[in-house]
């Protein structure tokens, strides 16, 4: 096979070349941009799921089907070392002048970036060379207490407000949203129950780990009537093979139906491991069918660049203490793993292991899938896990 005709694109938040089982959250999110559209209340969309599902994926054409539905669209990634607030504020900015551009009449767009401009002096954030506003006063008195919880809801009613005006609206997507502090989630939520109460033209759609919906009830007990928390899983055998084989038969090749479920066998039905697989198969193939010695051949290299690539680069930003948790983990074999089974498994007491296990949530590897059990967030991580740390 052609390696530069591969069709697969194994990568963080690559588009597959066939959206094979997402339909119904696709259409999901269909229905919401277009009820927001005709001023009817909709649940906005925090979708969740492991590492290496395709939240980012689903995340990316949720914001093209926005935007060909004429939304105006910002799309971020929250982490640990910059506040929700400053990535909010720069591109919120753009947002604004862009439909302050806009013919029409009326000047929310004016009052909102100037409710922008206190928004973030009164939180104190830097946003580098950026100018929200050369001839803009402040507007003394919204959005600029310095509390976000306080802030956010009114700096959104004056977006959304602009927006309205100039018959538009305006999806927020966070992609890792867990990331967000309890404040900012709180904040979050806040403000689209602002947004729900009065109807206005803005939707909030995140992607997040599975701890995200505990962690958005524990922010605001009323979160549950906001959103909705599909769950991003595995594909099924049929879809993965859908996944499979509809992107090379537009090329005349096909994968053998011992081929197809070795691979899924081997991934569980991941789709970034599928698309790894996909990969490699294709460019180990030397004519169609791709068969299951094909595959089995491939599998070598796939698992050589996850192991160094994928797993690694997670691996590496464990302390010893948390690599030793994760091997006490993995040591058990498949999880969901009690955390008494854990602590004995490590000749150490549960309470003991409380530091450590906070830690290793809080870097998004493992979650508490129900009350005292944990499990990875990574797929396949815990085999990767019994390859690398010593026997």
């Amino acid at each position: 096979m052609d390696p530069m005709n591969n069709p697969f694109s194994p990568g963080a938040g690559s588009p597959p070349p066939e959206f094979a089982g997402r339909g119904a959250i696709l259409e999901q999110a269909h229905i919401l941009l277009k009820r927001v559209l005709l001023k009817r209340p909709e649940k906005s969309l925090l979708l969740t799921g492991l590492r290496g599902v395709g939240k980012t994926v689903l995340l990316n054409e949720i914001d093209r089907l926005a935007r060909e539905d004429g939304y105006r669209t910002i799309l971020i990634e929250a982490h640990d070392d910059k506040p929700l607030a400053v990535l909010l504020a720069q591109h919120l900015r753009g947002l604004l002048f862009d439909l302050d551009r806009v013919l029409g009449v009326g000047n929310k767009a004016k009052r909102a970036l100037a409710i922008l401009k206190g928004f973030v002096g009164a939180i104190k954030i830097k946003v580098g060379e950026i100018e929200l506003g050369v001839d803009l006063q402040s507007e003394v008195g919204t959005a600029d207490s310095g509390d976000l919880e306080v802030d956010l809801p009114q700096l959104f009613t004056a977006v959304a407000e602009a927006a309205a005006e100039r018959g538009v609206a305006v999806a927020i997507l966070i992609d890792e949203i867990q990331y967000c502090s309890q404040s900012e989630l709180s904040a979050l939520i806040m403000a689209m129950h602002k947004m729900q109460q009065r109807l206005l033209p803005l939707v909030l759609i995140g992607a997040g780990l599975p701890i995200l919906p505990g962690l958005a009830g524990n922010s605001k007990s009323y979160a549950e009537r906001l959103f909705s928390f599909p769950m991003i899983g595995p594909l099924s055998e049929a879809d993965s093979s859908k996944a499979l084989n509809q992107p090379v038969q537009t090329a005349g090749v096909v994968f053998n139906a011992d081929a197809l479920h070795e691979i899924y066998r081997l991934t569980q039905g991941y789709p970034y491991f599928l698309q790894e697989w996909g990969y490699q198969a294709w460019n180990h193939a030397v004519t169609s069918p791709i068969s299951l010695s094909v595959v089995q051949e491939a599998s070598t290299s796939v698992m050589h660049r996850l192991d160094e690539n994928f797993f690694r680069v997670r691996f590496d930003r464990l302390t010893t203490g948390e690599k030793v948790y994760l091997s006490g983990m993995a040591s058990l074999g498949a999880g969901p793993y009690r955390t008494s089974d854990i602590a004995d498994t490590l000749g150490i007491t549960v309470g003991k292991l409380g530091p450590t296990r906070a830690k290793l949530i809080k870097k998004g590897m493992i979650y508490s899938p129900s009350y005292g059990e944990m499990a990875f967030t990574v797929p396949l991580f815990d085999e990767f896990m019994r390859r690398v740390m010593p026997k």
